[in-house]
């Protein structure tokens, strides 16, 4: 039985009204000190002013370029990696240990060997993201290579299909759903580390706006880029889904 609409947008919203109900009752409870937790509105207001001054949205896009370019890199030669390995045996038994192994160190664990040598500037932050995509895109691409049937790539052996044509013909279409899979989880995890990295050395950005607050004590300032952060990534991971599912509908039709 399916779930009505109306219900299901009801259902959606009820987590996030029972959060801001309980952060407000948690305020007027003084059960935690202004100094460290702040009611909704006056994050609202801040978010209002921070709007209204421009500050928002600079940091804002600071931080969706960063995602953006480093993003396309990351993605981009993740995509390419994961192919070699999955395509070539030797490709694989070389820099298959390897890539194992750095996949498994946290992202920000290379902050400050890369703070050493990029300092805090935008080619920083864009290696970070890239980073950050590349190893999940890369995964995706070889799981999904490797899950293609062997028969199909006898039949292009069969009618001597060129490489470009066993990838355009084959491998493309085998392998939509993982590799959107992989640029989603990809996406949100660059998201992720970028403010995070951002936190950490950076002159700008949402982690930066986040930071300021906390130096300066404007815990409003710190709950709206965390409200902004989250907001950014939630849109994100759903419009990622939503071209994940107008990509594939072939696949249930």
């Amino acid at each position: 039985m399916a779930f009505p609409q109306g219900k299901a947008v009801a259902a959606a919203w009820a987590a996030p009204v029972a959060l801001l109900a309980l952060w407000q009752v948690a305020c007027l409870s003084g059960l935690f000190p202004p100094q460290v937790l702040v009611p909704p509105s006056v994050v609202a207001q801040a978010l209002a002013d921070m709007a209204a001054s421009g500050e928002l949205q600079r940091h804002v896009g600071d931080s969706l370029y960063r995602l953006l370019v480093g993003f396309a890199i990351g993605a981009g030669a993740g995509m390419v990696f994961g192919a070699a390995l999955a395509l070539s045996r030797l490709v694989e038994a070389v820099l298959s240990p390897l890539f194992l192994t750095l996949w498994q160190v946290p992202v920000i664990a290379f902050v400050p060997l890369m703070v050493m040598f990029l300092g805090i500037d935008e080619p920083f932050k864009i290696a970070v993201v890239a980073i950050a995509a590349f190893f999940p895109m890369a995964l995706a691409t070889f799981d999904g290579i490797r899950g293609v049937p062997r028969n199909w790539f006898d039949v292009a052996k069969v009618y001597r299909l060129s490489l470009l044509q066993l990838i355009r013909r084959i491998l493309l279409p085998a392998t939509v759903p993982a590799v959107l899979t992989g640029l989603r989880i990809s996406l949100t995890r660059a998201w992720v580390v970028l403010v995070a990295a951002e936190l950490l050395a950076a002159d700008s950005g949402i982690g930066q706006m986040m930071e300021m607050g906390r130096q300066l004590f404007q815990i409003d300032v710190v709950l709206a880029g965390v409200v902004v952060s989250g907001l950014i990534g939630f849109l994100l991971d759903r419009g990622a889904r939503w071209v994940e599912s107008r990509a594939t509908r072939w696949r249930t039709a």
